[in-house]
């Protein structure tokens, strides 16, 4: 093969990897970042579906944020790879314990509740291990829902804008760089001709 490397990595160097990059999380971020503007849609569209993705991750329900998402970019007409792109930009292990924090006091705050008016907390490894969705909702999934929404609606809001005008101005400057490639090529194939 071409690439493969001379001395594969061993277990503890691929695990290593996969935690911490070698070329470091900054340099990850701006392929993801150049994946998103070359998505070959348009400005608005790549925004909205990226911004439903955002928005979605404030939500408690994690096993079905890409079906959500997914579902809210088409509703609104947005791209659904910018949607799933959006899910792992805002909603990955990193970012999901200080999600839910954020979530959970807002919640707390929105519903006039004091987060330890339940007698001592939560105990949420018994409702989890009674399986009953009810007596977890009022709890703990009511308010994480409710919490979620003011932080949504800012974060999709300011997302879709940075998105789109991103987006945009990547998609004209491109035109532009094609548009003079394509009269350079003319020049020289009319240079070329008359000589």
């Amino acid at each position: 093969m071409l690439f493969r490397r001379r001395k594969p990595l061993t277990l503890k160097e691929k695990l290593r990897e996969h935690i911490w990059p070698r070329k470091g999380f900054v340099r990850s971020f701006q392929y993801f970042g150049k994946r998103l503007v070359r998505l070959a849609a348009s400005p608005h569209s790549v925004a909205a579906g990226f911004a439903a993705g955002i928005v979605v991750s404030w939500t408690p329900f994690i096993g079905v944020h890409f079906v959500m998402a997914i579902i809210i970019a088409y509703l609104i007409g947005g791209n659904v790879i910018a949607s799933a792109l959006g899910c792992l930009a805002a909603g990955n292990p990193i970012t999901y314990p200080f999600i839910w924090a954020l979530t959970w006091e807002i919640g707390h705050l929105i519903l006039a509740r004091d987060s330890n008016s339940q007698g001592g907390g939560v105990d949420l490894p018994a409702l989890w291990h009674k399986g009953d969705l009810l007596q977890i909702w009022d709890p703990v999934l009511k308010p994480m829902l409710i919490g979620g929404i003011p932080p949504a609606i800012i974060s999709g809001v300011i997302v879709y804008a940075l998105t789109y005008y991103g987006v945009k101005t990547f998609k004209t400057r491109r035109k532009e760089r094609l548009m003079e490639r394509a009269r350079e090529r003319l020049e020289l194939a009319e240079n070329s001709s008359s000589v």
